[in-house]
């Protein structure tokens, strides 16, 4: 037996090694990252590499001033104005898709209609397109509309590309949860806004959370329609680390991999702080039955 467990013990000590290198290996290109926004410019060039180097913050501090030149001209990376665009947009954006497809996932759960496997189907097959494909009719429809540079036509884009993942995600957790307890619920004298909010809502926060965290990294990553459909004013993140590839010394890597790492921060505190939800929601379960 003693002999039993000690080969048990050398087997799970050989696969959380396997697991930590496989790790690392995923995790290297962003500590890479992480470790070059602390470089100066000559040591993010150096050849071999340098692992050991002086730290600095000045890459950090060039984030919110004149850090760049292009053309002889100082250029302003404007990123508190992109890092707020980013959240707030992203933020919106994911809240206003839960709202509208948390649901509608619940009517297509509790109130099935005839053929309603088709419409989940209709659903799916709107997120199925790349966006490359529908830019050309949206920057038109956005152009008459007079809706390109705003607020509000990048977020309820977002919103509607997220829809149809968030419509299939929710409808799995409701599907999970045993229609009895919603009819007990209405036994007792709750109405169906009742039931909806304070039985099945707080039994799928697991998949709430999770839809949340995956809606947020598409978003939050989007890089496209932020280039084409949003203005100076409403620009996100992603396009102002394109802004800083080029200019007359070439691409500045210390500036860009601080922005990458400042870009990596809300992303990482929210998953970090949903994480045990996360990991419930990601395994499409709520309760047992």
């Amino acid at each position: 037996m003693a002999r039993r467990r000690r080969e048990i013990g050398k087997a799970g000590w050989g696969r959380t090694a396997m697991s930590a290198v496989i790790s690392f290996i995923y995790f290297f290109p962003v500590l890479w990252i992480i470790l070059t926004a602390f470089k100066t410019h000559t040591d993010a060039l150096a050849i071999p590499p340098k692992f050991l180097f002086t730290p600095t913050l000045e890459n950090f501090a060039n984030v919110f001033s004149r850090a760049y030149q292009r053309g002889g001209e100082e250029i302003d990376t404007h990123f508190d104005l992109f890092f707020f665009n980013s959240i707030f947009i992203a933020g919106t954006s994911v809240l206003l898709a839960l709202a509208v497809g948390t649901l509608a996932a619940y009517a297509f759960s509790r109130f099935p209609l005839r053929g309603n496997d088709t419409y989940m189907f209709i659903v799916l097959t709107t997120r199925m397109l790349p966006p490359i494909i529908v830019i050309i009719p949206i920057f038109l429809m956005f152009r008459v509309t007079g809706m390109s540079g705003t607020y509000a036509g990048i977020i309820l884009l977002y919103a509607a590309f997220n829809l149809p993942f968030t419509i299939w995600m929710m409808k799995s957790f409701f599907d999970e949860i045993p229609p009895e307890v919603e009819d007990a619920a209405r036994m007792d004298g709750s109405s169906e806004f009742k039931v909806f909010f304070k039985i099945c809502l707080p039994l799928v926060k697991a998949g709430l959370a999770a839809t949340a965290v995956f809606g947020l990294i598409l978003t939050w990553n989007e890089f496209l329609f932020a280039l084409l459909l949003t203005g100076m004013q409403t620009r996100t993140v992603p396009v102002a680390m394109a802004q800083t590839i080029g200019g007359d010394i070439g691409v500045r890597w210390g500036l860009l991999a601080a922005i990458e790492t400042l870009f990596l921060i809300p992303v990482v505190l929210v998953t970090f702080l949903l994480q045990n939800q996360l990991l419930r929601g990601v395994t499409f379960g709520t309760i047992r039955r």
